[in-house]
């Protein structure tokens, strides 16, 4: 049995380095629309998406994050803001949803992505002029690869299925 989407979620890859070209607007439309309509809890649909573009801004949030140097390198950056992440329990669980959407929508058009932690949240509101009620937990950055997007998986893997899957019981 055939599936596209498995065949994406299989092939994907944490791209960190880009090549320095833009995406297209089209692209860049299909990317935040994924996210946009990707499933939540009771549809509260508790997200902001913010796209960067400007170089220096995506520099300025790459120093948000001990992590999110790749940021700096991106076409792309999308913001998750959201009230705060951890006052329901399904907000991370929502937001990694969108997150799946915009990057899976994203390689299946030749766009590698990569998550951010942001650990200067206060610092990401103010460069991105976010009111005060919201937070930045995560950025993602897409790009085009600056590396071959079909080498193999890196050694060591994923676990075996028969190391995390259960059936009935533990």
């Amino acid at each position: 049995m055939k599936s596209q989407v498995f065949e994406l979620i299989r092939s994907k890859r944490a791209v960190r380095r880009f090549r320095d070209e833009p995406l297209p607007e089209s692209v860049v439309t299909l990317i935040l629309e994924a996210g946009r309509l990707s499933g939540s809890a009771k549809n509260r649909q508790p997200w902001h998406f913010i796209a960067v573009q400007k170089r220096e801004t995506l520099r300025e949030l790459a120093a948000c994050g001990a992590f999110a140097g790749h940021l700096a390198g991106a076409a792309l950056g999308v913001a998750l803001v959201t009230g705060d992440p951890f006052l329901r329990l399904t907000v991370p669980f929502d937001l990694g949803r969108a997150a799946q959407s915009m990057m899976l929508t994203a390689w299946s058009l030749g766009v590698g992505s990569v998550m951010a932690t942001i650990y200067r949240p206060d610092r990401a509101c103010d460069i991105l002029g976010v009111p005060p009620e919201y937070t930045i937990p995560w950025c993602i950055s897409f790009g085009y690869p600056a590396e071959p997007s079909d080498r193999p998986p890196r050694r060591g893997g994923r676990r075996a299925a028969d190391e995390v899957i259960h059936r009935e019981h533990w």
